[in-house]
């Protein structure tokens, strides 16, 4: 089994297994562990799940919607075809003061490329969401709320820590989305890709999600599929979702579960 699926259903196994039951703010009880961690060399494999379908090309118009166009704006992403967000878009269309908007509070992501560039040994490269100050103006406050970056041996690392993990639907998601931010972060600023670690804090599967994660357990694993980014490009603000392929992405099919709000 590919590395991706072999990490990611081991701790699904854990979770039903071990998991520790009680209720939460959605009013759907879910099964967690704390502490959970998966990583991975980008420079051998790209992780995404193959025991089931995950949007792949949806994860990446978020990323670049939190990212390069340092949004909140619901609408945005909409006009994309992409309604992840809509249960939490407010009457203005935005989702208060949360992820991109942070980004673009604090001019992160130019921070972090400039400190790559001019100072890559530093160990203050560090984005986060954590906004203290604006955390009541957000409509739901960030689950994958900082990155920390690492150089070494002119390979980039990133260490993304998610404070409340969805395993079923969210961390399939997360994981390869910020894969691709590494990636994309690396080209800019001339590194290679190296071990990207996600850390979830409160990893947890809802109740309604139980027979769908047991599903999962029974699927073929594939071989992990190969990422494309187009090489021409050498400024952040100019990938594209379009910039940002898969290349021969096999998968099992999709299993349809719900989220809990």
């Amino acid at each position: 089994m590919n590395n991706a699926d072999k990490q990611y259903l081991e701790i699904v196994k854990n979770i039903l297994e071990n998991g520790y039951h009680d209720k939460n703010r959605t009013g759907i009880p879910t099964f967690k562990l704390p502490h959970q961690i998966m990583q991975f060399d980008l420079s051998k494999e790209f992780p995404i799940l193959t025991t089931k379908f995950v949007a792949f090309k949806t994860a990446v118009k978020e990323l670049l919607w939190i990212y390069k166009d340092q949004s909140n704006d619901v609408r945005l992403l909409q006009e994309q075809g992409v309604h992840i967000w809509d249960e939490w878009a407010r009457e203005d269309g935005t989702i208060g003061k949360a992820y991109g908007y942070q980004v673009r509070k604090f001019k992160q992501i130019d921070k972090l490329i400039n400190m790559l560039k001019t100072d890559p040994q530093s160990r203050r490269m560090i984005i986060s969401l954590w906004n203290i100050e604006d955390l009541p103006d957000m409509a739901l406050q960030p689950c994958c709320y900082q990155t920390l970056w690492d150089v070494n041996d002119n390979k980039l690392n990133c260490m993304l820590i998610q404070r409340s993990g969805d395993f079923p639907l969210g961390v399939p998601f997360n994981t390869c989305q910020y894969a691709v931010l590494v990636h994309l972060i690396a080209q800019i600023t001339g590194f290679k890709s190296g071990l990207f670690t996600h850390i979830i804090n409160n990893a947890h599967i809802y109740e309604n999600q139980v027979e769908g994660m047991k599903l999962q357990l029974t699927k073929e694993a594939h071989e992990l599929p190969q990422l494309w980014i187009n090489p021409e490009i050498n400024n952040f603000y100019d990938f594209t979702a379009d910039d940002i392929k898969l290349i021969d992405y096999k998968h099992s099919g999709k299993i349809n579960m719900e989220v809990a709000v």
